[in-house]
């Protein structure tokens, strides 16, 4: 493997003993070191291929390879440049760290986004004196101990790659990336930066926040992107949150031209009014430098990650495209000193410093052809603090302050190095001592730092003492007079209560395009009160139609998936967004019904005791006499109970009705027409047993009519009581017959029984129809059979339609049925069996005397 990648480290560079130009030696060699007895050395992104602004002539103007111009800077990178040099001074000034080491130096080269450049500019580390000679090292003063680096995963793998074929520690600050903790495939590399794994949590917790369901994602085409994205499509699917569109942007620079004709149209033409940018600053650099084409796009919301600095941009654009993003950046404390010392910093103080002549040039003028500059003269007495923030933040970065705490972490390692080591190397240079320490030797000592910082933070570099990082969310606001900060609006801590691990101040977000609040993300409208969402076909769940909940169902909710039903003691209301409590209803006495119904009622069983009472009168009549006037005393008290007894159905059921009203209503309509079935029978017995000496004579016994009164009643009684002992009837609700009322009822226990008694009323019914329907023309007394053949066939007529209208109804309208089937059965009875009777007792009294009815009985006959 090692042949191999010396072979492609070869081709790399035309000529290996070529000296580079001034200017491109500064970007290729050290471009600032300081000088040590042990030495850090750093990779840093500081500049950047330099992006055309004429979109139509192509990203770039000439490919990298052919100048140094196409490098420009990366000016607020050079924070981290700041953070490393305060840090080791601040170690050098420390006497209780390396106490037998003189000082601590540095090696810092800019790490390009290309392998082709990240491989050079390490095998160039390596080598030394700005010569790429592979596997030899010109390195005899200064020696390289340890490697930070790694501002991206990607530059990360690049670096360690060759650096672990010396077993070089090298130390990530970059954002944590769970695929470099593999041990097997780089265990010389150590990530500083706290785990992101909760930052996807973050960001769905804001969309949910502004209930916005239908958004975009622009992330890095590369394995840290796959997982973004895994991770946020799992995150949103259950706050039911779509995504619109992903666009994967390549991470090799060669592809940024044919990327952005690809997806920037997508991006300004989509009506998706928010967008999630995932991805480092310099993989995202196309989208950086593309801004222009944003400015004819509908307003939207950038929702960017901790490791994407929306500020950061070429001088020729502004920040208008931003305005109103929201940011996930890391929490960081106030390092003690830091910014005191970014105040102090100028090319006079560090005149050694090259770097920072030809930085401080660019920041403060702009210049392009720095060779014909006086780079002494660039702004001497300015202040860092007087830079836009699109150039320098004073502020440290997350980035920097993993840096500083890298440095730190070194420092210890080989502080506790020095102190364990039984026996030090020592070489002879003059007079003084210098300790010489390989740099596989620091290891054992790295992976066990665990110490706090000067802000108070602990820090550590193996993979289980990191925590999870937390984030302040912070809006990038621009002002017309180019004016631009940051302002925090919230935050997320994750692992903490749920509920608690996310802030967010409304009302301190500005949005863009002058709205005076969140804009509306969605794709379909939601689904109000009363509505539920209906899914479209093929399409994701964030889009769908809103259809009306079924009956007897509601949705108090918005974009509810099912409506839920009501309790069962309420209905919906006509919006079918809340239920109301059911009335109590059943048939009351005061409703005009029921109080029709008792007027019936009582009418007809006063007209029937009125009627008993003219027949006790004229007990001793013809007429009373051929008619039987026990049975007919019988039936007249039977039908007045029977009118009576529908009383019984009318106001609210209680135990004794519901007892008592079917078993009342069975046993004085049996008794009915039981003392019917006696007449007929009596009848037919009258002019059938003729023969002197009959047998059958005995049938005519003057008791034998109330005997069959009796047995018939007899066998009712015994079906009632039978069933009250197995299933008698009870009070009950009815909750359903009626969608907004509860029914009070009285459910008849054994649905068997209650029919075995009606069943019974009808077969005694039918039976005294077909008796007196055949006695309908014999001679007897004015003809009563006819009569009793017609006021049968009413009652049948009745009962046999009243069965499936009962069966039919439900609720108070079973009650009112059968009501009415009592009443006009009865009074069918009363009226074709008795009013004909009294019409001769009061209207025709001629007709009532014995020779009226031998004389009719004889013409009959």
């Amino acid at each position: 493997m090692i042949p191999v990648l010396l072979v492609m480290l070869l081709q790399l560079s035309p000529s290996v003993h070529k000296t580079e130009k001034p200017l491109c030696f500064l970007k290729i060699s050290p471009s600032l070191s300081r000088d040590g007895d042990l030495v850090i050395g750093s990779f840093l992104p500081m500049h950047s291929v330099e992006v055309s602004n004429d979109i139509g002539e192509g990203l770039f103007r000439s490919h990298p390879d052919k100048s140094c111009r196409d490098y420009r800077w990366l000016h607020k990178n050079y924070q981290q440049v700041l953070a490393l040099v305060f840090a080791v001074e601040e170690i050098n000034r420390d006497p209780n760290l390396l106490p037998n080491i003189s000082t601590l130096g540095f090696h810092v080269y800019n790490a390009y986004h290309s392998d082709e450049r990240t491989l050079e500019s390490s095998l160039r580390w390596l080598s030394g004196k700005g010569q790429l000679i592979p596997n030899y090292s010109c390195l005899w003063k200064d020696q390289p101990v340890v490697v930070i680096g790694g501002a991206t995963s990607a530059l990360s793998v690049q670096m360690g790659t060759l650096l672990e074929l010396y077993k070089f520690p090298q130390i990530s600050y970059g954002p944590f990336d769970s695929k470099l903790s593999d041990k097997a495939q780089f265990p010389s590399l150590y990530q500083m930066a706290q785990r992101d794994s909760s930052l996807h949590r973050g960001i769905v917790q804001l969309i949910v926040q502004f209930e916005w369901t239908w958004v975009g994602l622009v992330t890095t085409d590369d394995m840290k992107g796959e997982e973004f994205l895994w991770n946020l499509r799992g995150e949103m699917i259950k706050y039911d949150i779509c995504l619109a569109y992903t666009e994967k942007l390549p991470v090799s620079e060669r592809r940024h031209t044919e990327s952005q004709d690809m997806f920037m149209p997508r991006i300004i033409q989509s009506s998706v009014r928010v967008i999630i940018i995932h991805g480092d600053t310099e993989s995202l650099m196309i989208l950086r430098y593309s801004q222009p084409l944003i400015h004819i796009a509908l307003c939207k919301v950038w929702i960017t990650t901790s490791q994407w600095d929306v500020t950061m941009r070429p001088q020729w654009n502004d920040g208008h495209s931003f305005h109103g993003a929201l940011s996930f950046s890391q929490m960081t404390k106030k390092i003690p000193g830091f910014k005191s010392f970014l105040r102090t910093v100028n090319p006079a103080q560090y005149p050694e410093d090259p770097l920072l002549k030809v930085f401080w040039c660019s920041a403060f003028k702009g210049l392009e052809k720095l060779e014909n500059e006086d780079l002494i003269e660039c702004s001497p007495n300015a202040s860092l603090e007087t830079l836009p923030l699109r150039i320098f933040d004073m502020a440290m970065s997350g980035l920097s302050y993993t840096i500083y705490n890298a440095v730190h972490a070194v420092a210890r390692a080989l502080h506790e190095m020095l102190l364990v080591t039984s026996e030090k190397q020592y070489t002879r240079d003059g007079e003084n001592k210098t300790w010489v320490s390989q740099p596989w030797q620091l290891h054992n000592f790295l992976k066990k730092i665990h110490f706090d910082n000067s802000a108070g933070d602990q820090v550590f570099l193996d993979d289980t003492g990191n925590s999870e990082a937390h984030y302040n969310i912070l809006e990038y606001l621009f002002f017309e007079n180019s004016t631009e900060i940051l302002v925090k609006v919230g935050q997320f801590i994750p692992n903490v209560t749920y509920g608690q691990d996310f802030t967010i101040y409304k009302e301190a977000i500005v949005w863009g395009c002058n709205e005076p609040k969140a804009p509306h993300a969605v794709c379909s409208d939601s689904c109000g009160a009363g509505l539920r969402k209906t899914l479209r076909e093929g399409e994701p769940v964030c889009c769908f139609d809103c259809s009306s909940c079924p009956e007897g169902e509601i949705s108090n909710q918005i974009n509810m998936k099912h409506c839920m039903k009501c309790p069962e003691d309420e209905y919906p209301n006509k919006e079918k967004d809340c239920c109301l409590p059911k009335a109590i209803t059943f048939l009351a006495i005061k409703e005009p019904l029921g109080m029709a119904f008792t007027c019936v009622a009582l009418f007809f069983s006063v007209l029937s005791a009125l009627i008993l009472r003219v027949f006790v009168k004229f007990c001793d009549t013809p007429i009373v006499k051929a008619n039987n006037r026990t049975l007919s005393y019988t039936l007249l008290i039977s039908l007045t109970l029977c009118f009576l007894c529908s009383l019984l159905f009318i106001g609210r059921p209680t135990a004794a009705t519901c007892l008592l009203r079917q078993t009342t209503f069975g046993l004085v309509f049996t008794v009915a027409v039981s003392s019917i079935l006696a007449k007929t029978i009596l009848v037919v017995l009258a002019f059938r047993v003729t023969e002197p000496g009959s047998r059958r004579k005995v049938w005519l016994q003057p008791g034998m009519s109330n005997f069959i009164v009796v047995l018939c009643s007899g066998i009712q009684v015994a079906l009632c009581g039978i069933w009250l002992g197995i299933s008698p009837p009870f009070p009950d609700t009815d909750i359903h017959s009626e969608p907004n009322q509860i029914i009070i009822e009285c459910n008849e226990g054994s649905v068997f029984g209650f029919y075995s008694v009606l069943g019974y009323i009808g077969f005694l019914a039918l039976g005294s129809f077909m008796v007196a329907f055949l006695a309908r023309n014999l001679p007897d007394t004015f003809n009563e059979a006819k009569f009793i053949t017609f006021s049968m066939l009413v009652f049948c007529s009745v009962w046999v339609s009243f069965l499936p209208t009962y069966q039919s109804t439900k609720g108070k309208a079973m009650v009112v049925v059968e009501i009415f089937s009592i009443l006009v059965s009865s009074a069918g009875l009363l009226g074709c069996i008795f009013i004909p009777k009294c019409y001769v007792l009061f209207l025709r009294p001629d007709q009532n005397i014995q020779e009226c009815i031998r004389n009719k009985s004889n013409t009959k006959s």
